[in-house]
């Protein structure tokens, strides 16, 4: 005889709902409607709202079951990647914020869709760290929004390589913007940033009055000279395939386009210039 899955607690149960019925990123009414009749699951309250509804689904399964293998099953079937196919980014968000539920019970849903054994959380910031994503890590470094706004999707969608190009384009566009110069790349740095003659860049990250600032100012911008040729140049000529970006590479990259991005926040503008 096979052995039953335990029964998840309610607020379990309710957290898993919300997460496959959130109002912005989860199933459609037409589609929990579509599963819970091919997992032939009863389906008590269809009036109600689509958490509401999945909630007592999920409830009346376990509860006639005593088990919470349905539910499983349920959760296997909504995330089978082949749904996901022109969304991929879609699925990597519902199995991060379903893992940090799934945390608590020992179980993950993994790259495949299925539901696997983990290592089971006892806090909410165990639960955290076990479900932790590249998007929850960066969120909680509190990474610059410019970076976010840049390649999110790409950090969904997992492309690292993609992600650490559109990273770096941030910093070119948020120069251009700043500054109103034209241009690109090193060129673009050093007409915005570089000291030039008259010593005065058309952004200054700090009041250049002293030699260690000046030397601060020259640094910041051969730093973000070296990462153009670190990670843009080579990626935009370089086929993805030739190039392997590891989780933690992406988020060291990343935590530095941040930083970047904090003291392009802070300069001050002048008309001067390199000449």
């Amino acid at each position: 005889m096979a052995q039953l899955e335990p029964m998840w607690s309610y607020p379990l149960l309710k957290a898993i709902a919300e997460v496959l019925a959130d109002t912005s990123d989860g199933l459609t009414g037409r589609e929990i409607g579509d599963l819970l009749v091919y997992l032939r699951m009863e389906d008590p309250n269809p009036t109600a709202t689509k958490c509401d509804r999945l909630t007592e689904a999920f409830v009346a399964r376990q509860k006639k079951d005593l088990s919470s293998k349905r539910i499983i099953t349920f959760i296997v079937t909504a995330m089978e990647p082949v749904r996901y196919r022109r969304q991929p980014e879609l699925f990597t968000l519902r199995q991060d914020r379903l893992n940090e539920h799934l945390a608590f019970v020992g179980m993950r849903v993994n790259d495949e869709g299925r539901v696997a054994k983990g290592p089971i959380a006892q806090t909410l910031d165990e639960a955290s760290r076990i479900a932790s994503s590249i998007r929850d890590e960066l969120h909680r470094r509190k990474c610059h929004s410019e970076v976010l706004r840049y390649c999110s999707l790409e950090v969904l969608k997992k492309s690292h390589f993609h992600a650490c190009f559109e990273a770096t384009k941030s910093i070119f566009d948020r120069i251009r913007d700043l500054s109103g110069a034209s241009g690109d790349g090193a060129a673009l740095v050093d007409t915005a940033l570089a000291l030039g003659q008259s010593g005065i860049p058309m952004l200054a990250i700090n009041f250049l009055r002293t030699q260690t600032d000046k030397d601060e100012q020259t640094g910041f911008a051969n730093l973000i000279k070296g990462l153009n040729g670190l990670y843009r140049n080579p990626m935009a000529h370089d086929p993805r395939i030739n190039r392997r970006i590891t989780d933690e590479e992406l988020l060291e990259v990343l935590t530095m386009v941040s930083m970047i991005h904090r003291r392009l926040d802070c300069v001050s503008r002048s008309s001067g210039g390199s000449s």
